[in-house]
C-alpha cells in the first residue's frame, strides 16, 4: 500500500508501534472488565483510543518537520519542558492510582503529565549538545556537560516524587553518551557514585567492588587527570558514607519497598501485595492463559494499577506465557529496528536522537516487564504503547515521529 508506506515512512517501525498501541487498547478494555465496577479503569479503553487518535495526528505533523528545524528547536524545547516541570511543583495535582504526586498540570479539560513530553525534550538537547562536538568524548570531565543537562529535568522529576520515569532519563543519558562514542571505562566512572550507593548494603561487597573501582582508576591513569581520578574516589567514598543515613530518612512506605523486593512475604497485606499478586497472575496464565477478559485476579480486583504499571501482569494471566512471549518479540523487533535505523545514520544528531529513544524505551520495557515478575523494584513506570497514559502515549508517538523523520532525512 502507497499511501502507507509514504505516510509511516518507516513502515517496519511504525506498524510495530501501531500493533502494541491497538494491543494495548485491547488490555486496558480487559482490565476494565471486573466483577465490581471500578471508575478508575471504567471506559478507560476509550480514552485511550480517543489518545491513540491524537498522537497519530501529532505523528504526522512531526513527520513533515525538516531535521534541521528539528534540531533548532531542541534548546527551546528543552527550555520550556524544565519551566513546565517546575510549574508542576508548585501547581501540579496527582491522578489516579499516583494521587500522591504532583506530576499532572490541568490547563481546562486538559490533563497532561510534563515528565512525559520532558523525556522528548531532553533526547533533542542532549542529540543537540553531542553533535556539536567533533570528536566523542575521552575525558571525564567532557561528560559534565550532558550530565547537568539530563540531571536538571531529572531532579525535578523526582522532587514530584517520580522515582521511575526519572530512570527513564538515566537510560537516555548513558544510551547517548555511549552513541556519542565514549569510552566503557568513563561511562563506568560516570555510574560508579550510584553502584556504591546500591552495593554499600553490605560492607565486604562495598568494600570489594571500592578494590575494584581503584584497579580500573589505575589501568586508566593515562586517560584521567589526577582531580578527575580524586573526584570519582571522593564521589564512590561518599555514596557509600551516606547510604545508612539515607536509609534511615526514607520512609517506612519507601523502605518496605525495598524489603518486599528481597521477600514479599515480609508485608503479603501492605507493601509485599502489588508484587504477590502480580506474580500469581502471571504465573496462574500457565501456557496460554485464562483467556482475553477473563483474569480472575484481574476480575476480582486483586491486581493493583492493572491497567497502567501492573498491565503485563493482565497480559501474562489472560495471555499467558506464549501471550506475553508475544508483547516481548514485538518490543525487541521494535528496539532492533531503532538500533538499525541509528546504525544506517551518521553518528550525528539523527542518530543520537535514535539511540536516546532506544535507550528511553529499553529502561521503560525492562524495568516494566522486570516489576511485575520480581526481578527488579516495584517502581511506578509505564510499558510504552500499551499502558494507559494519554500523555505517555503521545510522547511516545512523537519519539516515533522523530526517529521516522531523523532516519528517513540522514
Amino acid at each position: 500500500m502507497t499511501w502507507y508506506r509514504r505516510w509511516a515512512g518507516d513502515p517496519e517501525l511504525v506498524t510495530l508501534a501501531l500493533v502494541l498501541s491497538l494491543a494495548g487498547i485491547a488490555m486496558i478494555f480487559s482490565a476494565g472488565a471486573v466483577n465490581v465496577p471500578n471508575p478508575v479503569t471504567e471506559g478507560a479503553w476509550i480514552r485511550q483510543a480517543a489518545w491513540l487518535a491524537i498522537s497519530l495526528a501529532v505523528f504526522t505533523l512531526v513527520t513533515k518537520i525538516r531535521t534541521g528545524w528539528i534540531e533548532g528547536l531542541a534548546v527551546p524545547a528543552f527550555i520550556v519542558a524544565v519551566l513546565l516541570l517546575r510549574l508542576s511543583l508548585a501547581v501540579g495535582t496527582g491522578a489516579g492510582t499516583a494521587a500522591g504526586m504532583e506530576g499532572w498540570i490541568d490547563v481546562g479539560p486538559v490533563r497532561f503529565q510534563p515528565s512525559e513530553l520532558a523525556k522528548v525534550a531532553a533526547i533533542l538537547g542532549i542529540a543537540r549538545l553531542l553533535a556539536t562536538r567533533e570528536a566523542p568524548p575521552t575525558y571525564l570531565r567532557e561528560l559534565v556537560a550532558p550530565s547537568v543537562l539530563i540531571a536538571v529535568p531529572l531532579l525535578l522529576v523526582v522532587l514530584q516524587p517520580d522515582l521511575g520515569t526519572a530512570l527513564a532519563f538515566v537510560g537516555l543519558l548513558f544510551a547517548a553518551l555511549y552513541w556519542a562514542g565514549t569510552p566503557l571505562h568513563l561511562l563506568f566512572l560516570l555510574a560508579s557514585p550510584g553502584l556504591a550507593l546500591i552495593l554499600s548494603f553490605n560492607t565486604w561487597v562495598w568494600s570489594a567492588y571500592f578494590v575494584g573501582l581503584a584497579l580500573v582508576l589505575v589501568i586508566y591513569r593515562r586517560s584521567l587527570f589526577v582531580a578527575e581520578s580524586l573526584s570519582v574516589a571522593l564521589a564512590n567514598l561518599g555514596a557509600g558514607a551516606i547510604a545508612n543515613p539515607l536509609w534511615n530518612s526514607l520512609a517506612d512506605y519507601q523502605k518496605n519497598r525495598l524489603l518486599v523486593f528481597l521477600d514479599p512475604a515480609l508485608d503479603p497485606r501492605g507493601a509485599g501485595w502489588n508484587l504477590i499478586q502480580s506474580k500469581v497472575a502471571i504465573g496462574s496464565g500457565g501456557l496460554l492463559g485464562k483467556g482475553f477478559t477473563q483474569g480472575t485476579q484481574k476480575r476480582l480486583d486483586f491486581l493493583p494499577e492493572q491497567h497502567t504499571d501492573f498491565i503485563f501482569s493482565v497480559v501474562g494471566e489472560e495471555l499467558g506465557f506464549v501471550g506475553a512471549l508475544g508483547f516481548i518479540l514485538l518490543f525487541a523487533l521494535l528496539l532492533r529496528r531503532l538500533v538499525y535505523l541509528a546504525e544506517a545514520t551518521p553518528r550525528g544528531f539523527s542518530g543520537l536522537v535514535l539511540f536516546g529513544i532506544f535507550g528511553t524505551w529499553l529502561v521503560h520495557i525492562f524495568i516494566n516487564v522486570g516489576m511485575t515478575v520480581g526481578l527488579v523494584p516495584i517502581t511506578g513506570i509505564p510499558l510504552p504503547f500499551v499502558s494507559y497514559g494519554g500523555t505517555f502515549l503521545l510522547a511516545c508517538w512523537a519519539m516515533t515521529a522523530l526517529a521516522v523523520r531523523v532516519a528517513r532525512e540522514a
